[in-house]
């Protein structure tokens, strides 16, 4: 099964798209809708040397600026969501979440100066939210024509706007999908209040096309947003159900044929219109498995179509829980976690500053992660074979806050000294040293390990490569200004090749050195106004042994 990308090519010449059910026509080629078929596939080295992305997770549940998964808790009661809402909007009965879509304009949204941020702070990728659980296609979309960014809200076609800001920066670009969910996501907009003035008035979740009239939603089908005309599952009003049915089991209620129709041709023409390097799925193995194989279908046609007018394969699929198979037919997302071990297959992290969706209540406290704790974890991912893709939060209007902008702005000084380290590096023997690894916490779920381990110190150190150079970032700067490195004493035999000299990026000239039995003993200079934590540490050693 495992063909190189040229062969592919040539097996694809001549093959003619079919049209597999009505819609978008499903591409042919080497690669089919199914498992064994997509294990053909082989991670494009623009992704492997990129180590870096940035994620815009901007949409209308952005607009409250109350934090993540807004559309489906505004509708539970006593929720800190809904009780915000009730008191900014009024009752989800009256005003549901797509009036908070009417509200959400974007007016200051500037792709082109968010996107020279991010290249600066030297992201290689940039991935824009396509549409989230709420089921608002954030570009001009087909087969979702009218609750799409550019019939209402903003206005405007902003997966077009992210594309080509991001290609005049140089990056690659990507899009983030999670619509497939709204069957159950969305299935709070279908309850009522249990007590006080609106018990038992349903939310708006039930309305219909016939509902509107006189409303600024006349002639609109608000069921075309919500999906919600069907049953509830079982045990919904249990609210920790949603992530036990995330697979399309643990009793939930089955999508219809049209329903997995509806997002496969979404997708696909999202695919063929704008042309992304990277599709990111927020969703276990692909978009509705196993009870749809439309997923299959649009991973079967994303390659393909790379082979075809690409002329190789270029394009990258993430997906979550992911089964040793399915890890070799697309890359492993890993959420808010990382792995403990250097992985066989490249892989990323996704996680975020501070809250999915903008949280103003992050930013009155100054909460964002460090630009520390983001350096340090990704020198810790990238030694494990990883990527890692960022999101920092968009404000409603479309800005980012000046809290956000100086820790974007403090990663791109990091990088512009360190990045060498970084970029097109690969894994080492081993990925590091130190105290941190005596705590490792394995993942849960989709990962959700970020942040639960033992704090990383100055002994702390993780190891890339590039040919026969060996970088050592030592994650805190040692207050002794000494660095001892184990994995290359001269006993331990990890790498027996002599070493020849040693800098620290971001300071010219060589650094003294005693390679021992013991350890690797290296003496640092004044550090100066180099960073006070992740120093890498330039290692050149033999060509071989």
């Amino acid at each position: 099964m495992a063909l190189p990308a040229t062969v592919l090519a040539n097996k694809f010449a001549g093959a003619a798209d079919i049209n597999l059910l009505t819609g978008e026509e499903m591409m042919t080629g080497p690669f089919k809708p199914d498992w064994g078929s997509l294990a053909q596939y082989r991670i494009p080295e623009w992704y492997r040397d990129a180590k870096f992305g940035i994620w815009a997770h901007w949409g209308p549940q952005c607009q409250p600026e109350h934090g993540d998964w807004y559309a489906r808790e505004m509708y539970m009661e006593g929720n800190h969501h809904y009780n915000y809402h009730l008191k900014k909007y009024g009752h989800p009965s009256e005003f549901g979440f797509k009036d908070v879509i009417n509200e959400w304009k974007g007016e200051q949204w500037n792709p082109e100066e968010l996107l020279s941020l991010y290249q600066k702070a030297g992201a290689k990728y940039f991935v824009a939210l396509a549409n989230h659980h709420d089921n608002l296609d954030l570009f001009d979309s087909k087969y979702q024509p009218a609750w799409n960014s550019v019939k209402m809200g903003p206005k405007k076609d902003l997966i077009a706007g992210w594309a080509k800001a991001a290609r005049n920066q140089g990056l690659h670009f990507g899009v983030s999908v999670h619509a497939a969910h709204t069957w159950s996501w969305m299935e709070t907009a279908q309850r009522s209040d249990t007590k006080g003035p609106y018990a038992n008035i349903p939310y708006d979740g039930k309305l219909r096309k016939s509902d509107g009239k006189n409303k600024w939603w006349d002639g609109l089908d608000p069921q075309a947003l919500y999906a919600q005309d069907h049953p509830l599952s079982e045990n919904s009003l249990d609210n920790g159900m949603i992530h036990r049915q995330w697979n399309w089991g643990n009793g939930v209620c089955p999508p219809t044929k049209a329903y997995c129709e509806q997002f496969y041709n979404r997708t696909i023409d999202l695919i063929n219109r704008y042309d992304p390097d990277l599709v990111y799925f927020d969703d276990t193995a692909l978009p509705l498995w196993p009870v749809s194989d439309a997923g299959l279908r649009i991973a079967a046609h994303y390659y393909n179509r790379s082979l075809k007018n690409r002329n190789k394969l270029d394009v990258v699929i993430n997906g979550k829980i992911l089964n040793e198979e399915q890890r070799k037919c697309m890359v492993w997302d890993i959420e808010r976690g990382q792995s403990n071990s250097i992985e066989p297959l490249p892989w990323q992290t996704d996680t975020c500053i501070g809250g999915w969706h903008y949280d103003r209540s992050i930013y009155e406290k100054h909460g964002y992660k460090s630009a520390q704790t983001i350096i340090q974890t990704l020198v810790d991912i990238v030694s494990k074979n990883g990527n890692l893709l960022l999101s920092i939060p968009v404000r409603g209007n479309g800005t980012i806050d000046e809290d956000e902008r100086r820790i974007v702005e403090e990663i791109g000084q990091w990088m512009q000294i360190n990045g060498e380290s970084i970029y097109g590096t690969r894994p080492w023997i081993v990925f590091g040293e130190g105290p941190s690894l005596d705590n490792a916490v394995p993942l849960s779920a989709q990962g959700f390990n970020e942040g639960k381990g033992r704090p990383f110190e100055a002994t702390d150190i993780r190891f890339t490569t590039k040919g026969h150079i060996l970088y050592a970032t030592f994650m805190k700067w040692p207050e002794n200004g000494k660095v001892n490195i184990r994995s290359l004493a001269e006993s331990n035999n990890i790498d027996a090749r002599q070493i020849r000299h040693i800098e620290l990026l971001g300071r010219p000239g060589e650094l003294s050195f005693k390679r021992s039995a013991k350890d690797l003993a290296i003496v640092l200079p004044d550090k100066n106004s180099l960073p006070s934590y992740a120093g890498a540490l330039k290692i050149t050693m033999d060509r071989s042994l």
